[in-house]
């Protein structure tokens, strides 16, 4: 019985120490992080935004007009789920969607004044919480760490289902 203790407790070890040094397998632990962060501050904030519906409400705010293809490729997410995303914006009186005038079968997003709203005030909320993701690293660790993730993006962009397009895409 001690000998199958050892081993497995051997084999874990092996498992933490292999999986803290796969890039993959870290990004997805940082990204659980950073959602959970974002989604804990912005509530007790009293807003209702998930990190994708606020990406999607900022990129239509400096994008007035612009259809959700368009916000997909901005925002890099899927041009199928960003319908549900845009839905629930609606909803919430964030955005609107109406027909465009260039293209019958697209649809412009403008942000709403209460959108406008909901960004300015959350705005220090989303930087608190991009400090919080962030704390145990100095400042200089912080820049260089969104440095390598640009870079590392940048490079494996095309690889992604749904690509980055756009002034932030390289």
């Amino acid at each position: 019985m001690l000998i199958i203790s050892i081993l497995v407790n051997h084999a874990r070890e092996i498992c933490v120490k292999a999986t803290d040094e796969i890039p993959g397998h870290l990004a997805r632990r940082f990204q659980q992080i950073a959602v959970a962060v974002f989604l804990a501050e912005v509530e007790e904030a009293g807003y209702d935004l998930t990190p994708v519906q606020y990406a999607a409400l900022a990129a239509v705010g400096a994008n007035s007009g612009i259809d959700q293809v368009t916000l997909a490729g901005l925002i890099a997410f899927d041009r199928t789920t960003i319908t549900g995303v845009v839905d629930r914006l609606v909803t919430k009186g964030l955005i609107t969607r109406q027909k465009s005038s260039r293209d019958r079968r697209a649809r412009e997003l403008t942000i709403t004044v209460a959108g406008r709203r909901t960004l300015r005030g959350v705005a220090p909320v989303v930087e608190a919480a991009q400090r919080t993701m962030l704390r145990g690293l100095t400042g200089s660790e912080a820049n260089e760490l969104v440095r390598l993730l640009q870079k590392a993006i940048a490079a494996c962009n095309e690889l992604s289902r749904a690509p980055l397009h756009g002034a932030a895409a390289g």
